[in-house]
């Protein structure tokens, strides 16, 4: 799903790029829906003269956007029964994860989200828990101090599962959801700077913000999942935030998530892949005295570089064979497109 502005540039990126390898009739651009944006007094904003300022009406307008574009009825003609649905701005995300599948259709789930252990009380992240028997995210804006803080008799937070937007659904679920329920989605409100035109047809830029742009959550469609018409369960799978959450949120200058921090995080996956595999790595940490008991001799002070593509190894498995034992200077590794099979490319 893309919005108005992203629309082209995404397919000319897919495009650029051989799809990535998928055939093409298997790779669906779909537009989501826009919405106008108001001022504080709720009067409609122009962005220019004769022109409405509109914006995206948010990733919970996904479902709107699959039944006005007909993705149910395409995913019926090509036999598609579970759909994994995912916000595009993290790196670790695991595609149509088997396991999270596999778990979810053994709880009998039509519903079913991804989790991370917060990482501290007050971490600006949602918590998906219930809420007078019904599951829901939980903004952190709307936790208390003296409740983000509350701990069980172990220890751990009591409001501990943070939702990473990384979710499972069954297609029958999202087809009653959006022929009969889309519209009980409420709208939520953000406080955003948009650029106007002023009373003199003068285009504004403002400093702080000055309107309001409506958008419906992605996750707000959780409190359907144990409703009579539903006919299933709501499941939560919590998973290691090092293995598969790091958001790009901020350019680089800032502190956390941004894209230096999301390679770091992936390459530094990829290194644990391949130290479990039985490789031995050149890096700093090694040669200074670190732990992990896999440096090669001889390596001076480079660092560990080692990229992995996903079509030699989805999450590490079958590496043994190709790395194990291998002193590995910086490296990626990949599949050779003649041969087919993996190949060890160093790095400059």
């Amino acid at each position: 799903m893309t919005s108005e502005h992203t629309m082209e540039p995404t397919r000319k990126f897919f495009a650029k790029h051989g799809f990535f390898g998928l055939n093409e009739r298997n790779v669906v651009f779909f537009e989501q829906s826009v919405i106008p944006c108001v001022d504080v007094d709720g009067k409609v904003i122009l962005e220019d003269k004769f022109k409405i300022a509109t914006a995206p009406d948010g990733n919970g307008g996904l479902y709107r956007a699959l039944g006005q574009n007909g993705m149910i009825d395409d995913m019926d003609r090509r036999g598609i029964d579970m759909i994994h649905v995912y916000c595009v701005d993290n790196i670790l995300v695991k595609m149509a994860d088997p396991v999270f599948v596999g778990f979810c259709l053994e709880k009998n789930a039509n519903c079913g989200a991804k989790v991370v252990k917060k990482a501290f009380p007050e971490e600006p992240v949602g918590v998906i828990c219930q809420v007078n028997g019904v599951y829901q995210v939980v903004e952190y804006s709307e936790i208390s101090s003296e409740t983000a803080n509350r701990r069980n008799s172990d220890g751990e937070l009591t409001f501990n599962a943070g939702n990473i937007c990384n979710h499972f659904f069954s297609k029958e679920f999202l087809k009653t959801l959006i022929l009969e329920h889309e519209q009980e989605l409420i709208y939520h409100i953000a406080k955003k700077k948009i650029p106007f035109i002023d009373a003199n047809g003068v285009r504004q830029n403002p400093a702080t913000p000055n309107g309001i742009k409506m958008e419906k959550f992605v996750f707000d469609v959780f409190q359907f999942s144990t409703a009579p018409w539903a006919k299933g369960n709501f499941a939560v799978w919590e998973v290691l935030r090092e293995e598969e959450f790091s958001p790009l949120k901020n350019a680089d200058g800032a502190p956390k998530d941004t894209p230096t921090t999301s390679r770091g995080d992936l390459l530094n996956l990829h290194k644990q892949f391949a130290l479990r595999a039985g490789a031995k790595l050149c890096n700093s940490e090694a040669t200074n005295g670190a732990s992990n008991g896999h440096a090669a001799a001889g390596c001076g002070q480079l660092k560990a570089v080692v990229e992995i593509s996903p079509l030699v190894s989805y999450f590490g498995e079958g590496l043994t064979e190709l790395l194990g034992g291998k002193e590995l200077n910086p490296a990626s590794i990949e599949r050779d497109p003649t041969t087919g099979q993996p190949k060890i490319t160093p790095l400059p």
